[in-house]
């Protein structure tokens, strides 16, 4: 931690002081200052007071505690900000320092002008219930930051800092009701809003310098980079995305891309005021400025007379106007009028390169350079979706109304429902292969199975009014065999969205494999699916593309993080395998959630520690959670987020296209591997199988009590799947251990794992594979930073205050194991302290740990009168129960990790 990062949050924390002091007097000011003081020192006598404060007054602590730390994470994002700004002064920019790179191996001329081509790189905003921060809050953070960056802070800005914390303190940090799908979609577009209005365009300014640097133009035109959102589009157990939802989300991002493409137009108005009698004109740029007005009789003739010898300025002038009539037209939901609005985002793009010519022809490539290709690519990379939506959907839900509809026509004298797996893939298959449809339009189903079936309809309704950009892929949840596919895309079929008479697809289909029996069978399963000629066709079609999505949380969940993510990492090389036998571009999208258990971590280290060949250029991965607004709340940090993916790809597409070692290398590193998976999942196992481990996660944590919060519009309990260890969804079982410091799903059974190698003779093989493989250096780094969040002395004090004495056994266990991680990590990394290489990162735990105390000790006492409530039959209170929520959001802001 820096002096004058230490500055700035000593800074803010006075300024917070002042506030309760103004806001809640100085007494409530003394009570802080003497608890945060106490909970080191004596945290017995802490719990004592914390015990004996009224309700209005813990949840006053809460939010002292909770607000500092919200203050203290801008300081960081400041200050990380400026570092980043500094490296790129030094250094050059992340995709500058792989160019040169590049450049230094001698890479293929051909493959970097293919990569130039074909570069696709998705981050895809994602909703889930651990946003823990409103956004009237990141909005008022974000102002604190903007002016924590000046270098000094004069009077009046001191002043604005006061007032904005006072603003923090008068601004409810939890929401009053749960959002909508719609609410969600909203705060994912204010993101989407502030990176095209900067970082994004910087961001592909300097890739195009890169490409240029290996003497490579990257079209103007082109999608290295876009962006995509399951908001609206993500049914997977959450009932309340409906058909019409999705819809209504679509227009919604089709006005804000409107709204974001308006600016750079104008500033290419205000810009390009090139004289055709200074430089010419091109007769194809006026013909068309000819043919346009004829389309738009209300064209405002002001702009042919101030404009009459510029006709790229009438050019663009026509370009805004039929942008507001598409704007018009979606919100009346009339229909396209060719010539006078955009049908899709290819039709703007073909006007821009029309002027893009012209200037090029007549002003030079200097203009065209620095002014004109900046803002095509930015509209390429947002077009008019702004964000192209995945729809996802469970397995099951396709069965159930494609069964309805096989059962109907007797298919096979049993119900679909009975049919074991192998059967039902046959009939798919034999279905597979006709043209006709199982039933007219509206087929006969009942009610959930319609809603299945109307969600394909909405989607080919959504694709012919607005473009094959808007929605792109269906992820198939749960996807366990190839029939999961072919489900749907039957179902598909009979929405109008698959022909099979040219075989063509206007979606793509995509499996999700999410539990480690479906990831160590991925090989096999697609090389099923690609065998099959009528789907082989429908991804022909598409490209000759597979996208097939890897589920990091169910995966961790299910056989612990050590197996999750090695078996990850071996089923991209059998994709990649088969993809190649095919003749199949692949297309990995990674579900990463933000914490280390769900695949969370350092974005360019990830990258890197994928298997050679597979990143092929393109790559999609998730942004969940609190890590949206960590990423992209501050310019500087946001264009760093963007880059880095980017620069990433082109490093492992270009300089990773072979192994790195030998294969007697890898084959004993893959035999360690299996050793240590097979280890660490049978100690995860054991702890998970314990029929009393539901109990005790749900006393030793806050878990029960989070629907208070409001957190997202998706339940957090899957529908109809009991109350059970199984029915809880990753994130909240993630989120629940982080709550109490266990962060179990973080590093249990990776110490089981290590010692079994080594007992079985592989402790140098551990060295050298720490040495010099990327995979588990980057696994072994992550590991250890959770080990490094965990705390068991808090952990401990949950337990022994919140669980009946005959579950601490679970507690004892749990503890044997973090010990024996954490000796075999510090054993493999040779140090005596966890972190030993990142003493910055250690610092700024510790820091931490002593604000975070008062909140863990005050949501123990909490959570012990909300549970003798209960236990006596009584209601909780709504001011008990929102004290609660602040102590969990404040946690959860302290740690920067929710779920």
């Amino acid at each position: 931690m820096t002096a004058r990062l230490r500055s700035q949050i000593r800074q803010l924390g006075t300024f917070l002081g002042e506030t309760l002091a103004r806001q809640e007097g100085e007494e409530v000011l003394a009570l802080v200052e003497e608890i945060r003081h106490l909970v080191r020192e004596d945290p017995a006598a802490a719990a004592t007071i914390l015990d004996s404060v009224d309700v209005p007054m813990a949840t006053t602590l809460a939010r002292a505690f909770s607000i500092y730390f919200d203050l203290a994470n801008v300081a960081e994002q400041v200050e990380r900000a400026r570092d980043i700004q500094i490296e790129r002064a030094t250094k050059g920019s992340l995709l500058s320092q792989v160019a040169t790179n590049v450049v230094s191996a001698g890479v293929d001329r051909v493959l970097i002008e293919r990569l130039a081509a074909d570069m696709s790189v998705r981050p895809v905003f994602t909703a889930h219930p651990t946003e823990a921060a409103r956004r009237s809050v990141l909005i008022k953070l974000r102002r604190i930051a903007e002016l924590l960056l000046s270098e000094s802070l004069d009077p009046d800005a001191e002043s604005r800092l006061a007032a904005l914390v006072d603003l923090l303190w008068q601004t409810d940090e939890l929401r009053l009701e749960r959002p909508h799908v719609i609410d969600e979609a909203r705060n994912a577009l204010y993101y989407l809003n502030e990176l095209t209005r900067g970082p994004l365009q910087h961001v592909l300014t300097d890739l195009a310098a890169a490409f240029a640097q290996l003497g490579v133009e990257l079209p103007p035109s082109s999608r290295p980079l876009s962006f995509g959102s399951w908001m609206g589009g993500d049914r997977d157990g959450n009932p309340f995305v409906t058909p019409a939802v999705t819809a209504d989300v679509i227009r919604a991002q089709r006005d804000y891309a409107i709204g974001d493409l308006l600016p750079i137009i104008d500033r290419l108005i205000e810009e390009l005021s090139i004289s055709e009698r200074m430089t010419g004109a091109s007769s194809g740029l006026r013909a068309s400025v000819e043919s346009d007005l004829a389309a738009l009789p209300e064209f405002n003739r002001r702009f042919l007379r101030i404009n009459a010898e510029e006709p790229i300025r009438l050019k663009l002038t026509i370009i805004r106007m039929r942008l507001q009539l598409t704007r018009e037209r979606l919100r009346l939901g009339t229909p396209h009028e060719p010539g006078r609005d955009y049908a899709n985002t290819r039709q703007l793009l073909a006007d821009l390169d029309l002027v893009r010519t012209d200037v090029l022809q007549h002003a030079g490539p200097l203009v065209v350079d620095a002014i004109l290709d900046p803002a095509i690519r930015t509209v390429a990379a947002i077009g008019l979706p702004l964000a192209t939506l995945d729809i996802r959907e469970h397995s099951a839900k396709y069965h159930e109304a494609v069964g309805q509809l096989i059962d109907r026509v007797r298919v096979i004298d049993r119900p679909y429902a009975n049919l074991d797996r192998d059967l039902r893939t046959r009939i798919l298959i034999q279905e597979m292969a006709s043209v006709r449809p199982l039933a007219t339009s509206p087929p006969p189903l009942d009610e959930s199975a319609m809603t299945t079936y109307d969600t394909f309809v909405t989607v080919r309704e959504i694709l012919d009014r607005y473009g094959p950009r808007v929605i792109e892929s269906c992820i198939i949840s749960m996807t366990k065999g190839i029939d999961d596919v072919l489900a749907a895309v039957i179902l598909a079929r009979d929405a109008g969205l698959v022909d099979m008479h040219t075989r063509t697809a206007r979606i793509g289909f995509v499996p999700l494999l999410e539990t480690v029996e479906e990831l160590s069978s991925a090989g096999e399963l697609l090389d099923a699916l690609l065998s099959n000629e009528v789907y082989r066709a429908l991804v022909a079609s598409r490209g000759d593309m597979q996208e097939v999505m890897l589920g990091y949380s169910d995966s961790n969940k299910d056989a612990g993080i050590t197996t999750s993510q090695w078996q990850i990492h071996i089923a991209q090389r059998r994709l990649r395998d088969v993809c190649a036998q095919h003749g199949v571009r692949l297309e990995v999208f990674h579900g990463r959630g933000g914490t280390v258990s769900r695949g969370g971590g350092p974005t360019y280290d990830a990258i890197l520690a994928q298997p050679w060949g597979v990143l092929d250029g393109a790559m999609k991965f998730t942004e969940q959670g609190e890590v949206i607004s960590d990423k992209f709340l501050l310019p500087a940090l946001a264009q760093n987020n963007l880059e880095q993916p980017l620069a990433a790809v082109m490093d492992a597409t270009l300089l990773h296209r072979a192994p790195r070692n030998t294969l007697e290398q890898i084959n004993e590193w893959d035999d360690v591997m299996g050793v240590m998976s097979s280890a660490a999942r049978n100690a995860y196992r054991e702890l998970v199988d314990n029929p009393e481990l539901p109990r005790y996660f749900a006393l030793s944590t806050p878990v029960e009590e989070f629907g208070a919060m409001h957190l997202g519009s998706r339940p957090a309990q899957r529908p109809d799947a009991g109350a059970s260890i199984d029915a809880l969804r990753a994130i909240p079982w993630v989120f629940g251990w982080t709550q109490s410091r266990q962060i179990v799903p973080g590093w249990f059974g990776v110490g089981s794992g290590l010692a079994a190698v080594r007992a079985a003779g592989y402790s140098d093989t551990l060295r050298t594979m720490f040495a010099e493989w990327h995979f588990f250096r980057n696994f072994i780094s992550n590991v250890e930073m959770t080990l490094a969040k965990t705390d068991l002395g808090v952990a401990e004090q949950y337990v022994q205050r919140l669980v009946p004495q005959d579950l601490h056994g679970i507690f004892a266990d749990i503890a044997a194991e973090f010990e024996r991680t954490r000796s075999e990590v510090l054993l493999l990394t040779n140090a005596d302290v966890l972190l030993a290489q990142n003493p910055t990162l250690a610092r700024t735990l510790e820091v931490r740990d002593t604000y975070l105390l008062p909140l863990h000790i005050l949501q123990i006492s909490l959570l012990h009168r909300v549970r003798e409530l209960r236990d006596r039959g009584a209601d909780v209170p709504a001011d008990l129960s929102r004290a609660l929520s602040v102590t969990i959001k404040g946690i959860a802001t302290g740690l920067r990790n929710t779920g």
